[in-house]
């Protein structure tokens, strides 16, 4: 059901210009809460994380190698090459193990994040053991995993991780494998121990900035997403609310209206007034009126109770909207509508009620400004339908086309008002579309209606 208002172009006079506003709309299905859509978003997020965790790691397998092989082949250190591969080799298994995981997994929740820090923890202090413990200056590294645990792990996470890591750091102090510094070379073992400060330092700072940023921008898009969400599911409940006061407002008018109906047609049948030209041309249009307002009450009805495609009939895109266009200006003689057809070849469809309203709502829009001009214009880019309304009115003020989409967005100043391209909005959005609105160069504006043909197309047509 859309409700008919003449916001959409609801402007200041003189607002002409280039501005333009796009409205993108969703295909997501509908959200009763934001509450209800919050674990997903966070585990969608917490996926992201682990991701860049498992990046992390094969970072970690690089250094390491690059590591061992300096301090082995250029200082001559020697260390347990077996043992430490051993170590390497485990971290490859875990991160294809992870990769294949992540992979199989739509979400990941904090305890998946949580025993990767934890493993990742476990390596680096099994490596340290096996080169110098606590004497080794990469120790370091494990205040990367904590940074880390800190931005990803809720309070009870974090300090299971920072006990592991502290236990792990005292239990080098008294359990490693010591370094057997060569005698020659190496007159000032503690400089090689700031040289190997200075290292880690660099290592912990730099991979800190990259993946805490990017950790950063995994949060705050979850966030974007989660007020999406919010906004959604608000609209929802509005439409949902207006929708049950426009049935229960259509079920009470429809008494009314059936008692008139039957009133006209006893008066048309009665001699004295048939045989008063005058007054018989009078009762036609009555008659004519209220028909026209059965059938809006009959569309509210079939829109609020009936899911899309119940109630709807085929046709193609030429007929759908020619007969679009024939109602529209029966209905509104007073306003000019030239309808230009550039759609190409015809393609069948489902003649949906809910999408002629919005249409309609468009079109009564533009001739609350524009009643001596308006110009539909039908067009297909690709597999999208693409209809412009055009009108020569003045143009949409700034402040509309910042706002344009938002309920009760309207310089009327009458109640009710602005909820016409609000409506509109949400049932494009049902049928995975976007609305444009712009103004034009030199005078009036335009506003743009792209759907997905297979949203709309029956069968195979849309191949052709």
């Amino acid at each position: 059901m859309l409700k008919r208002t003449s916001d959409l172009h609801d402007t200041s006079a003189g607002a002409p210009g280039s501005e333009a506003v796009t409205l993108p709309v969703r295909t997501d299905a509908g959200v009763d809460s934001g509450a209800l859509a919050a674990l997903p978003a966070k585990d969608v997020t917490n996926r992201k994380n682990m991701a860049l965790l498992i990046q992390l790691r094969w970072t970690a397998v690089i250094g390491q190698i690059v590591t061992i092989a300096f301090v082995e082949l250029w200082l001559g250190i020697p260390l347990p090459l077996a043992a430490m591969a051993a170590v390497i080799c485990a971290l490859i298994v875990l991160n294809i193990a992870s990769l294949i995981w992540v992979r199989d997994r739509a979400g990941i929740g904090r305890r998946g994040l949580l025993i990767a820090l934890m493993l990742d923890v476990a390596a680096l202090t099994a490596q340290l053991y096996l080169s110098g413990g606590a004497t080794n200056p990469f120790t370091s590294l494990f205040l990367l995993q904590i940074t880390l645990g800190a931005v990803l792990l809720d309070a009870r996470s974090i300090w299971s991780l920072v006990a592991l890591a502290c236990a792990s750091f005292a239990w080098l102090t008294v359990a490693y494998r010591p370094l057997g510094l060569p005698q020659h070379g190496f007159n000032d073992p503690f400089s090689l121990y700031l040289a190997g400060m200075f290292v880690g330092f660099v290592l912990d700072a730099v991979l800190l900035v990259v993946f805490v940023t990017r950790i950063n921008r995994n949060l705050r898009e979850r966030d974007a997403h989660l007020a999406a969400l919010r906004q959604h599911a608000a609209e929802q409940d509005h439409i949902v609310r207006m929708g049950l006061l426009a049935s229960g407002a259509a079920h009470e008018l429809g008494t009314p209206l059936s008692s008139l109906s039957v009133i006209l047609s006893d008066w048309r049948r009665m001699p004295a007034l048939s045989a008063d030209t005058e007054l018989s041309h009078d009762l036609a249009e009555m008659e004519t009126s209220l028909q026209r307002c059965k059938s809006i009450v009959t569309g509210i009805l079939l829109s609020a109770g009936e899911a899309r495609g119940e109630g709807s009939s085929p046709a193609t895109v030429t007929a759908f909207l020619s007969a679009l266009v024939g109602e529209w200006r029966t209905t509104r003689p007073a306003a000019t509508l030239y309808f230009r057809n550039a759609f190409g070849s015809d393609l069948p469809i489902v003649s949906d009620v809910a999408l002629k309203q919005a249409i309609f709502n468009v079109l009564d829009n533009a001739a609350e400004v524009s009643r001596d001009w308006i110009e539909l214009t039908a067009e297909r880019d690709s597999d999208r339908l693409v209809l412009s309304v055009t009108d020569r009115g003045p143009g949409f003020a700034a402040e509309m086309l910042a706002h344009l989409g938002k309920p009760y967005q309207s310089t009327k100043g009458t109640p009710g008002s602005g909820l016409g391209l609000f409506l509109v909005m949400n049932v494009v959005r049902k049928l995975g579309g976007v609305v444009t609105a712009r103004n034009r160069a030199d005078i009036g504006a335009t506003v743009r209606l792209e759907f997905p043909l297979a949203t709309l197309a029956i069968g195979d047509g849309l191949d052709g």
